[in-house]
């Protein structure tokens, strides 16, 4: 773009030099400089150097896999509770899960990784894959109920089986969640919210599965009921984080808070230049 004619003539060059404005290259493409709370509510990760300029270059992916994970996980919990009807624990999903869960976070989770924000891609890549796992395990061509069924029926004790041997799967993501829940100590408070209502929420549907298989049916379904209550919370907060997220990429006049952490949890790379200052 070259300079106005004006200015041309009379050399000023300082001038037009000084309507251009640097921007760092962990500011994103925006264009208000970004705070430190700004970036860790935009990325979902703390701010940390990255090399090249990958974060200028590309847009944010968080926020298409945050709507992913929304539209799924609202899905799975209103039939989880039973509302309007509802059941089979999520049986008429597999499409979603299969292209909303898996696909928009398999592709987030990526496009985090190419950018440099190594937590949100992990946990993207794990909440995608399982979404992946849950749809296979529902579509009869991977025929996963099979093992444990007999003339096209569950055999006796079959489905106790199949939800025991299930409910290891959603132990291990349960743990894997609340390691999450510990380091997104460093990001905000809502993220935060987000880990720790979906792991009781997983630990609450792990305890329904294998009760099931003892068939205490009751019981079973009324963890169930409460797993479905704690997700749908889950979801109000990723909510709340993709449209603070959604403002923010349109530049619009003010920005939902989500109560940055990073300065209350110093970081260990902070702590070393405190101890080596201190030698």
């Amino acid at each position: 773009m070259a300079p106005p004619h004006d200015i041309e003539q009379n050399g000023d060059a300082k001038d037009w030099a000084s309507r251009l404005e640097r921007y760092d290259t962990n500011q994103s493409s925006m264009i208000p400089p970004m705070s430190r709370e700004t970036f860790e509510g935009l990325y979902l990760a703390p701010k940390m150097p990255v090399a090249g300029q990958l974060r200028k270059t590309f847009g944010n992916p968080t926020p298409i896999a945050l709507m992913g994970f929304l539209v799924t996980a609202t899905s799975v919990c209103c039939t989880l509770m039973g509302w309007r009807g509802a059941a089979g624990n999520g049986a008429a999903l597999v499409g979603v899960a299969y292209f909303f869960g898996g696909l928009l976070q398999i592709l987030g989770s990526v496009m985090e990784w190419i950018i440099g924000n190594t937590f949100p891609a992990v946990v993207f890549a794990t909440f995608g894959s399982f979404w992946l796992a849950f749809a296979a395990t529902l579509t009869p061509m991977y025929n996963a109920e099979g093992a444990f069924m007999e003339g096209g029926a569950f055999a006796e004790g079959g489905i106790g089986q199949f939800y025991a041997s299930f409910g290891f799967a959603l132990l291990l993501v349960t743990i894997i969640v609340f390691v999450f829940a510990v380091c997104s100590l460093r990001t905000n408070i809502v993220f935060v919210l987000v880990f720790v209502t979906l792991d009781v929420s997983l630990g609450c549907l792990t305890g329904a599965y294998w009760h099931l298989a003892m068939d205490n049916m009751a019981f079973g379904e009324h963890l169930t009921v409460i797993s479905g209550a704690f997700l749908f919370a889950t979801n109000m907060f990723a909510l709340y984080l993709f449209a603070s997220q959604m403002l923010i990429s349109v530049d619009f006049p003010f920005i939902l808070p989500v109560g940055d952490l990073s300065t209350h949890f110093p970081s260990m790379s902070r702590k070393r230049r405190g101890a080596g200052k201190d030698q």
